[in-house]
């Protein structure tokens, strides 16, 4: 591991190179109006050797002439400057040369006079149309104005000659394409609703841009529930508890009490979601009161009980058992149907989540149990890989559910089976939780062309949206006889038990992904569950990831940080003393370092930090690197043409993207290769600059080299599996900007990941007999 800085300390003022998106130097628009007719940066018009200017200097570089205002010639008028003077000067000489001087400075005086009284008289008369015309157009002015002149009817003006016969193209071949699931009206709050809370907001004192938040949590009675029940304001995300305090103070007055019914009911629904934004399905009992206390709830159980009465929650008791232990023996004496009490835990959950973790227990549970038979084609399959993809088919053959544990290198053996049971004339489909691990999964043996609409993998989002995969049978199910789940920790409850519902009975679910990165950004930790229960075969892959940065990841994985050769300067850490100096080395890594000394361009480097807030978070580094990398006014509601995005279509999930223009419809990007349009409204909500990124938005891409952040503030925000995340994303070169000391060894041997409260192993147990 090498300790020398790749950076460059003496790199000189200078426009950088921006290998990737149009020029928006000239021609801009400076009133950040997206919707401004005069825009240049049109996407259909390529620039001149773009795509194959990927590395150093290959870019199109910035015009140096910021002044030029819609990018007009300086030197463009009537004609080039001089060029009628020297021409006509010519002509007066060649025609004098029998006169004397004085004669023939007198004619050309007299043929100046003349030239001007000529000019001042064109400039008088009527200005000939379509003179710089051609082509069509020049035809098409010439036969108006012969009509006009009655030199040609009408008729035979726009008759055309019959055209020459031409030679009849073949029939182009067409793929089967994929259907796109169908555009959804816009079902957004009545305008007299979002009115009527608007008013609301404004007697309260709250920001009345909330509104149509508001009246899309609450329904089209929202000004009323709000006006009745002001602690409502907490449905809306980002309201605090304090701010709705104060909300309802300024509308009931003297009525407002901490001890208020409908505070109690408010604050413990917030809770439960504030609770699933850090991954809990549910909480227990006690730890709900006693945040609830700490809110300043007079009485917290009474609050728990009321929001249970009112059915915005839901209670659960799970029994305390160790995975494994056996039922306790009954005693003599006792009677077949009394059983020892056990001690349990009171759950409290909402019910999205708490009925989302029960039907995805039941389809595993039906998986689980649901006979294997390893004859037939399975046998083909098991036959036809080998090494630790035959392990997994066989295990496959003869199980309904089977896990697959290991590293990037791993992929390879579900992509194999995928291949074999294909070949096998078996259904079968894989799906990853990106477009990048989609890419990478059709690039291994056995995992088909992602390119192709017959492509054998998707996206775990674009399957359940229908706008991939096989299709479905009459009764509702995927039309598999196999999935394969690949980033298999990525899924949280809600989109695992969409997909387990989507199988039909006696079809085979593989779930394969690397238990040591960090988990869905959804409630949940389905994988992580399904490990510990042992309801199922566990298959570990003994393929290890090549290389140094393969030898760090995996020593990070058990809690060892450890120093790895690194002849080729695979990983260098580049030490900071502050956070703004450790900006200034990441921008100098990303735009000149890493691209000089790997070639690698820096639209293919990814900067992962561990926030989004700081001086060194995404904002700070997402700045300072369009500032260096795509300098533009930010013109479409702070982007540009050219830059790099993090495009979030739902939450939890975060797609890279390029800007590519934007109009009245909305802001247009380039995502994984498919155009998306963002509407104006959501594009502060669903897309931020996207250099830098969270480990967390990194989470199932990989990038040829990625730039670690690691500021001083940020040692309390470290842990194992987010540190194995952010050094697992590179490919070929890993930098680390340290400057966090001792803390970095420290997180990676003792920090794991934080504990999510689930039921998902408790459900398990239940249902499931070979459990533990």
């Amino acid at each position: 591991m090498s300790t020398e800085p790749e950076t460059t300390e003496d790199t000189g003022p200078g426009t950088p190179d921006t290998p990737e998106g149009p020029d928006t130097s000239e021609a801009r628009d400076t009133t950040g109006n997206p919707d401004a007719p005069n825009t240049p940066d049109t996407p259909d018009t390529p620039e001149p050797d773009a795509a194959g200017d990927e590395g150093p200097g290959g870019g199109a570089e910035p015009a140096e002439d910021e002044s030029r205002a819609g990018g007009e010639d300086p030197g463009e008028g009537d004609g080039p400057a001089g060029s009628t003077g020297a021409a006509e000067g010519t002509g007066t000489a060649e025609g004098s040369g029998d006169r004397s001087e004085a004669a023939a400075e007198l004619a050309a005086q007299r043929m100046e006079r003349e030239r001007i009284e000529r000019r001042k008289a064109e400039k008088k008369g009527p200005i000939e149309s379509g003179t710089k015309l051609s082509g069509s157009a020049a035809d098409l002015l010439a036969a108006v104005r012969a009509v006009e002149s009655g030199a040609k009817p009408l008729a035979t003006v726009f008759a055309e000659p019959a055209p020459a016969p031409r030679r009849q193209a073949p029939e182009p071949v067409r793929r089967p394409q994929q259907p796109a699931p169908a555009a959804a009206a816009p079902s957004g709050p009545a305008p007299e609703t979002v009115e009527s809370v608007r008013r609301v907001l404004a007697r309260g004192g709250a920001p009345e841009a909330l509104a149509p938040q508001v009246a899309a949590a609450l329904g089209e009675a929202a000004g009323d529930t709000l006006q009745e029940d002001p602690w409502q304001l907490l449905r809306v995300g980002g309201v605090r508890p304090e701010q709705a305090d104060g909300f309802a103070r300024a509308l009931l007055g003297t009525d407002c009490r901490p001890d208020d019914e409908r505070r109690g009911r408010a604050l413990t629904v917030w809770l439960l979601e504030q609770a699933a934004l850090a991954g809990h399905t549910a909480l227990e009992l006690p730890a709900l009161t006693a945040a609830l206390a700490q809110r300043a709830v007079p009485d917290p159980d009474t609050a728990v009980q009321s929001t249970l009465a009112e059915g915005e929650a839901l209670a659960f008791q799970d029994a305390l058992e160790e995975p494994g232990a056996a039922p306790a023996p009954r005693q003599e004496g006792e009677e077949a149907g009394e059983e020892e009490e056990r001690p349990v835990r009171v759950l409290v959950g909402l019910e999205r989540y708490a009925l989302a973790e029960e039907s995805l227990a039941d389809g595993l549970a039906r998986l689980v149990n649901s006979p294997g038979e390893a004859a037939g084609p399975w046998e083909a399959v098991a036959a036809g890989v080998s090494g630790g993809a035959a392990e997994l088919a066989r295990a496959v053959a003869g199980h309904g559910l089977v896990l697959h544990t290991g590293g990037e290198a791993a992929r390879a053996e579900p992509a194999a089976l995928l291949g074999a049971a294909r070949a096998a004339g078996l259904r079968a489909f894989a799906v990853c939780h990106t477009p990048d691990g989609r890419r990478r999964l059709g690039a291994l043996p056995g995992g088909g062309d992602d390119a192709s609409p017959a492509s054998p993998i998707g996206t775990v989002a674009g399957v359940l949206t229908g706008a991939e995969g096989p299709g479905r049978d009459a009764d509702g199910a995927l039309d598999l006889d196999l999935l394969i789940v690949l980033d298999a920790p990525q899924l949280d409850v809600e989109n695992a038990a969409m997909l387990v519902e989507s199988l039909r009975d006696g079809a085979r679910l593989v779930l394969s992904g690397d238990p040591a990165v960090l988990w869905s950004a959804g409630p949940g930790r389905v994988f992580a569950d399904l490990l510990a229960a042992r309801a199922c075969p566990q298959i570990a892959s003994r393929t290890p990831d090549p290389g140094p940065l393969g030898e760090l990841v995996s020593g990070i994985g058990v809690g060892e940080l450890n120093q790895v050769e690194a002849p080729g300067k695979e990983v260098v850490i580049v030490p900071v003393r502050d956070a703004g100096e450790a900006v200034h080395r990441t921008v100098q890594l990303v735009a000149d370092s890493v691209p000089r000394a790997f070639g690698v361009a820096p639209e293919q480097t990814v900067v992962i930090t561990p926030g989004h807030g700081g001086a060194a978070g995404t904002r700070a580094l997402n700045s300072a690197l369009k500032e260096r990398l795509n300098p533009g006014p930010g013109r479409f509601g702070g982007f540009d043409p050219g830059d790099r995005v993090a495009y979030s279509p739902a939450p939890g999930r975060t797609v890279p993207g390029r800007v590519v223009t934007a109009d009245v419809d909305g802001l247009h990007l380039e995502c994984a290769g498919a155009p998306v349009v963002v509407p104006r409204e959501r594009v502060e909500q669903r897309v931020r600059h996207g250099w830098a990124l969270t480990a967390h938005q990194a989470v199932g891409g990989r990038w040829p080299a990625a730039v670690v952040v690691l500021p001083g503030d940020a040692a309390q925000a470290l842990s194992r599996p987010w540190v194995y995340t952010a050094f697992g994303r590179a490919e070929r070169h890993l930098s680390v900007v340290h400057g966090v000391d001792q803390a970095l060894p420290k997180a990676v041997a003792e920090t794991a990941a934080k504990a999510r409260t689930t039921r998902l192993q408790a459900l398990l147990r239940a249902q499931v007999p070979a459990a533990g």
